[in-house]
């Protein structure tokens, strides 16, 4: 036994003792909604779930009348039945602004921010009406917000391309302790950013490869997917040998017991983490582009657009993407395909000038 830690594994299990801790934060009632999701959903899922109707529940207590004197843990779920479609809407309009019970600091919600809240409260409404444990569902009676298109985000070849040749020679201007640790980490940063522009895996399926993921032979990589399904994606000649540069540099590095699969190393030599990715791409976009908000999604988004514009296969993209709704990819990028269509209205030549 090598004490091998699966990442995945891992994940869940603090992923499941965090939500226990959540848990206690709610009325005891919840409990039985969050053990039914726990065959449908993910671990994170239902984190997500759980944070968000801790909000709810929290709003109740200190805004709702009834319920001003009673404290979480006394709360019953015929209380659900007690909230008309109205609350409901002082309920939506509240996510706008209010203010942390945690913290105290003061938290605002967007469009999409506001509807996911939303569609946590309906799910739960849902479990208990189905039930017939309660008897009216004023969720539905609510509309939920209309999201308004947003433009997708994305590095533009050129963009690209700069990126790529700053991480690699970034050290040129540096000196003292800050080259050396330049010098430590390149390969590693340049074989991430590479193999995220060039395969559009998200971060946290990126943070999870472990070196056996790797087949030189195909030029693959095995991700486990949303949903805990895995995948093998396929990768170029540029993704492949920038990991084998890193693989080269990576023998360097001794890692901490536990941690000896892991793909990609921190700076401590454990694992990388998802947090880690989010800074290094934050730090090294702001030297390309300035008008541009740049996360690991938006590097997934650029390798979506640049596939989408090369193949004009939606199929493909969304397969590739590991998305299981080719909806939700043609969303993402309908614009693409109505630029691609724009093209058609001069591409035929009835009659020559």
């Amino acid at each position: 036994m090598d004490g091998k830690i699966d990442y995945h594994t891992q994940v869940d299990k603090e992923n499941t003792l965090k939500l226990r801790e959540l848990l206690k934060e709610l009325p005891p009632f919840a409990r039985d909604y969050f053990r039914a999701m726990g065959t449908t959903a993910s671990s994170r899922t239902r984190i997500s779930y759980a944070y968000d109707l801790k909000i709810f529940f929290q709003y109740l207590l200190t805004e709702h009348p009834n319920f001003q004197d009673c404290a979480m843990e006394d709360l019953q779920v015929d209380a659900l039945e007690q909230l008309q479609s109205v609350d409901i809407e002082e309920y939506q309009e509240y996510l706008r602004v209010y203010q942390s019970h945690d913290t105290g600091l003061e938290n605002t919600n967007g469009e999409r921010g506001i509807k996911r809240k939303m569609s946590s409260l309906r799910s739960f409404y849902a479990y208990y009406y189905k039930r017939e444990m309660i008897h009216a569902n004023p969720t539905l009676l609510v509309d939920m917000p209309k999201l308004h298109d947003k433009s997708i985000v994305k590095l533009d070849p050129n963009e690209v391309a700069a990126l790529l040749d700053y991480i690699e020679h970034a050290g040129d201007s540096l000196t003292g302790q800050k080259k050396a640790y330049y010098e430590k980490t390149k390969e590693r940063d340049l074989a991430i950013f590479t193999l995220l522009l060039g395969t559009g895996i998200r971060v946290s399926e990126c943070v999870g490869l472990d070196v056996e993921d790797i087949d030189f032979q195909n030029n693959g990589i095995k991700v486990h997917r949303k949903g805990g399904n895995e995948m093998i994606v396929y990768f170029g000649e540029e993704v492949a040998q920038a990991l084998l540069n890193y693989l080269e540099a990576r023998k360097g590095v001794t890692p901490l017991p536990g941690h000896e699969h892991a793909l990609f190393y921190s700076t401590q030599h454990r694992r990388i983490g998802v947090k880690a990715v989010e800074n290094l791409v934050k730090k090294y976009s702001k030297e390309v582009t300035t008008t541009k908000k740049i996360t690991p999604h938006k590097l997934r988004s650029t390798y979506g657009t640049a596939l989408y514009e090369e193949t004009g296969d939606i199929y493909l993209v969304a397969d590739v993407l590991g998305h299981k709704d080719v909806n939700t990819t043609r969303k993402h990028y309908a614009n693409l395909g109505d630029a691609r269509r724009r093209q058609a209205a001069t591409a035929v030549r009835l009659r020559e000038k």
